[in-house]
């Protein structure tokens, strides 16, 4: 497992987490349903050190929405013996968390934002998208290299 994590110097009494610097996280975990839970329990972890508890709105959002994206990579983007990679951007001034999620399937790829189709109501799978969509002030898909895809979105952490 590799971790890639920059934390800015402890915040100085008086400076809340809406001040706080740019921070950003980075691993890759195994594209297995165990690396999507890992993935999950990473960013809340992660988050909570940043100064947005386990049990505030902002860290329940954010982790619901790291965990459709990694389920969605192991799910759909899977290439066995790849892993995919989690990575967290917290912008300052916002503040604004990026969430990224690379898989090793870049052919296969989401609707468009905007143009997800309605699930079948008779399945328990199919809305994680609706979730992202619904919960993150924008998202969508971008390609870094010929063998790999990447799943974002932002969500305001208030």
């Amino acid at each position: 497992m590799n971790r890639d994590t920059a934390h800015s110097p402890a915040l100085r009494p008086g400076l809340t987490q809406h001040t706080a610097p740019a921070r950003h996280f980075t691993i890759l975990l195994s594209a297995t349903p165990r690396g999507a839970r890992l993935a999950r329990r990473l960013a809340a972890e992660e988050l909570h050190c940043w100064g947005w508890p386990y049990d505030t709105e902002a860290n329940r959002t954010a982790t619901l929405l790291v965990a459709e994206l990694a389920t969605n990579a192991v799910r759909h983007g899977r290439v066995r013996g790849r892993d995919f990679r989690l990575r967290l951007a917290l912008r300052p001034g916002g503040p604004a968390l990026r969430i990224e999620v690379t898989d090793a399937h870049p052919e296969r790829r989401p609707p468009a934002p905007g143009t997800i189709p309605p699930p079948c109501p008779d399945l328990d799978s199919g809305r994680g998208l609706l979730l992202v969509e619904a919960l993150s002030t924008h998202w969508g898909t971008n390609d870094g290299d010929p063998y790999t895809k990447t799943v974002w979105c932002e969500v305001a952490l208030t």
